[in-house]
Parts: C-alpha cells; sequence; structure tokens
C-alpha cells in the first residue's frame, strides 16, 4: 500500500519476457492496486456479486468478513458463510469464496461476495471494499488482467463479452469455441508457420554462403501459398461472425395491407406490430431481434410502399425505403388474393405469398426463393424460416471460425496482401528481402489477432465496451 498511497490507482507496467516453450512471446505485468466491482447486472435481484482483484485481495478479506473456523484463505475455493462489517458494525451476511493467484481468473488473489441484492446493501458491500483500499474497476479490467497475466490470449478475452451477448445458440456455441481457445490455437499455429518461414528467409540473407536457399524449388512458395489459403478459408467465414454477433438484417417490405405486420409478429412469437384491416397503419419502421434456426436476425417491418398525399405516411415510406437500401437481405410479402406472383424479384431476395389459406388450389412449381404461407394460420413459415437460414446465413464450412469478428478480419486481410506479396517476390527472383519484409508483416498482423503486440490502444477499444465487473 505504500507504494500507491493506499486508493491511487496505477497503470499496468508491462514488458516483454523471453518467448516460453510452447507459449510464444509474453508479457509481464506489475499491477500495483486492487480492484473491485458488482459483477451481477445492474438492479434488485436475489443475490448480487462483489468481485475483488489484486494484492490487497487477502487483507480487504480478513477485515471486512467475519467467518468461523478456519480463515477463508486457508479453505480456497470454498464457499463459506460469513458475516461483512464494516467498523465492526454489521453491513450483511452472505457467503465468499477466496481464489488465491495465480490460479484464479485474472491470476491475481480474488475474493468474491455473495450478498443480499438489494440495491443499498449491495453497494453498501463495494463501498465497505472501496474504503479498504480497493478501487472501482474499469470496464473489462478483471478480464483484462487475466489476459494481461496471461490466463488467456485476446482472442479468449474477446470470446468473454461474445457469450456475454450471445442471443441464440449458434453464437453461443462459436462463442464458447473462441473462448476455449480454438481460434487462438489455430491462429497459434499459423503463427508458429510464419515464423519457420521469416526464419529460413533471414537466414538466407544473412547466411548467403551456407546454401540455405528457399528459392531452390517451389517448396518455399507453395508453403506460403497454403498460408494464404488458410487465411482465406477464415476470412470467408467473416460474414457469418458478423451474423453471429449484430444480426441479419431483414426487412419486410410490400404494399399495404399484404401482411407485414403480421408475418413479423409470427416471426418474433409475439404481437409486436399493430395489425388492422386498415391500410397505411404502419407508418415508421420497427425493428426487433429474432431467433431462427438457431441464428439472429434483425426484423424490420416498414410501412407500405405506395403513393401518398398524408404527410406522416410520406415520412413511413421514405424510411421504409432507407431501410430497404441497408439491409442483408429483402423480405417480399405479397397478398395473393389481390397482387399478381411478382416477376421483377432479385434472386437473392425472398417473397413471402401470404393469404395463401384463402386460395381455392394451392400455390405449386413456385421459384425457389418463393414461399407460400398464410400469416393467419400459421401455414409455411417453418419452409419460410428454412428459407431465410439458407440464404441469410448459408452452411458455415468451418465452425472453428464462426466468431472471426472486424479485428481478426482486418488483420487477416493485411496477412493475406503481404503474404502475396512475398511469395510474388520470389516468384519474380528478386532480392530475398523484399519477400522477408512481407512476411514481417504477416507475422505481426497474426500475432496482433493474439495481442502478442504493443497493442496498448487496440486493448482499450476492445475492453472498454465490456460490463463493469468482467
Amino acid at each position: 500500500k505504500e507504494c500507491h498511497g493506499g486508493k491511487e490507482k496505477f497503470h499496468e507496467i508491462n514488458f516483454p519476457c523471453p518467448p516460453r516453450p510452447g507459449k510464444g512471446f509474453c508479457w509481464a505485468v506489475l499491477i500495483c492496486d486492487t480492484i473491485a466491482a458488482i459483477s451481477t447486472a445492474p438492479g434488485e435481484g436475489a443475490v448480487a456479486v462483489v468481485r475483488v482483484s489484486g494484492p490487497d485481495a487477502r487483507m480487504i478479506a480478513s477485515d471486512l468478513l467475519l467467518v468461523r473456523g478456519q480463515a477463508l484463505w486457508e479453505t480456497p475455493r470454498k464457499m463459506r458463510f460469513c458475516q461483512i462489517v464494516k467498523n465492526n458494525q454489521p453491513v450483511d451476511s452472505g457467503l465468499a469464496v477466496v481464489f488465491p493467484g495465480p490460479q484464479s481468473y485474472t491470476g491475481e488473489d480474488m475474493l468474491e461476495i455473495q450478498c443480499h441484492g438489494g440495491l443499498l446493501v449491495s453497494a453498501a458491500v463495494l463501498e465497505a471494499v472501496m474504503e479498504l483500499g480497493a478501487r472501482s474497476a474499469d470496464p473489462g479490467e478483471f478480464t483484462r488482467r487475466a489476459f494481461l497475466n496471461g490466463k488467456m490470449d485476446l482472442t479468449q478475452a474477446e470470446a468473454v463479452m461474445d457469450i456475454i451477448r450471445a442471443r441464440t445458440p449458434v453464437a453461443l456455441a462459436a462463442a464458447e469455441e473462441q473462448l476455449g481457445g480454438r481460434l487462438g490455437r489455430e491462429m497459434s499455429d499459423l503463427r508458429s508457420r510464419l515464423l519457420g518461414l521469416v526464419a529460413n528467409v533471414e537466414a538466407w540473407i544473412d547466411f548467403p554462403d551456407e546454401e540455405i536457399d528457399p528459392a531452390t524449388g517451389r517448396d518455399f512458395v507453395d508453403r506460403i501459398r497454403s498460408a494464404t489459403d488458410e487465411i482465406d478459408a477464415l476470412l470467408s467465414t467473416a460474414g457469418t461472425g458478423r451474423i453471429l454477433r449484430e444480426g441479419l438484417r431483414v426487412v419486410i417490405c410490400g404494399l399495404p395491407n399484404a401482411g407485414k405486420s403480421s408475418l413479423m409478429n409470427q416471426l418474433l412469437g409475439c404481437d409486436r406490430s399493430i395489425v388492422t384491416a386498415t391500410p397505411g397503419t404502419t407508418r415508421d419502421t420497427i425493428e426487433e431481434m429474432a431467433n431462427l434456426g438457431g441464428f439472429p436476425f434483425r426484423i424490420t417491418d416498414t410501412a407500405g410502399l405506395r403513393e401518398t398525399g398524408d404527410p406522416i405516411e410520406q415520412i413511413g415510406v421514405a424510411r421504409a425505403r432507407e431501410a430497404i437500401h441497408s439491409a442483408d437481405l429483402l423480405l417480399h410479402v405479397v397478398d395473393v388474393t389481390s397482387e399478381p406472383l411478382p416477376a421483377d424479384v432479385a434472386a437473392n431476395d425472398i417473397v413471402a405469398l401470404n393469404k395463401c389459406d384463402l386460395l381455392q388450389s394451392p400455390l405449386e412449381n413456385l421459384p425457389s426463393n418463393m414461399v407460400a404461407i398464410s400469416c393467419a394460420t400459421g401455414a409455411g413459415m417453418e419452409d419460410l424460416i428454412a428459407l431465410l437460414v439458407q440464404k441469410g446465413c448459408g452452411t458455415p464450412r468451418r465452425p472453428a471460425a464462426l466468431a472471426i469478428n472486424a479485428r481478426h478480419q482486418a488483420c487477416l486481410h493485411i496477412a493475406q496482401k503481404s503474404l502475396q506479396e512475398a511469395a510474388a517476390e520470389l516468384e519474380c527472383g528478386n532480392s530475398p528481402e523484399f519477400a522477408a519484409t512481407g512476411l514481417r508483416s504477416a507475422l505481426d498482423a497474426i500475432g496482433e489477432i493474439l495481442g502478442l503486440a504493443d497493442t496498448e490502444e487496440i486493448l482499450g477499444a476492445i475492453f472498454s465496451t465490456f460490463c463493469i465487473g468482467k
């Protein structure tokens, strides 16, 4: 406590260490302060969790908590009943568990207190912790410390928030794969191969008389092309990763009274949009998330597309057209009892032929992008959902890469371009120094995905999106 003046906040001090066998590059981290936060969601609940991590966690536990029998730190990872006191006055009673570092989530000594979930009582417990020397944790700071202390790579740290935000089983499974280290291992393997290529070329440059010549055949270039192909395969799944995080934006459009709002309610499974027999009821865009086939869909209901003299409806039609231009997938709704089958719909769009229950005979031999449905009876909805998933999400080719995000994608694009340039230099017979430059750039880009670089600005951007207490 003398080194940081009690409650003063000190920044982490990072400096590079030699590579560890099988672990690659690492960072040593000196952290002088203790952080605390309420880790459960804001609001009233049955239980609130107050989390503490840092060098003062042991002292805080001994001064704040009264337990019978053995001290908390003598029984790690065991939940104990305790009385929470402040200045010898009771604050609450609850449960507490300790995790001695480095075998903890953050790699430091950690204390977790489960108290009653009222707003005042949880705030009182946190205040008592802070008065004993802890400071309020920044967003994502617990996970950031876990990353800096080598408990996870950067792809795993990002997956923590993906798990919290996952809205469908497929999104959750992809985030769990990434948290388990599958994407990180793939990136580590690729980086190891690139490191071997860099070492080979630089040995060729430094020792030209030793007959270390990667250009004696196609083998070296083929190794570069193989790494490029692997990056291509990863990049091909970036769209699916975006869908899992943000949802596929589906815009429902069509003429007034075609059944757009009724279809949205069917897809959501609840009455979200107002449905009446009066044309033009929907005046504004309405957007909701839906879980369809395990994938998140961001569904937007729009005003009916028609010429109108009503100034309010005109605004709604204008917003509908804006939504159509920004959609990932358009879902046209057609009233088959009053409209002809559309002939000018794009092949990538979907047409829902509504009110088919009112026809005398079923619709047959429809194009592959058209589905006969009835919003009144629910007929055809399963076929429509299957078509939405097929058109919007496709069939993932590589489950391990489903969670690739925009940051990964940008780094992979840099690595891809750099490798292509390195291969081209070798194939043209240019000096190996030119190829070495591209290979080093690719190596740095892959290392940035894992956090094996000076990426303070990137870390700040990533962890600022986390919730407090995680």
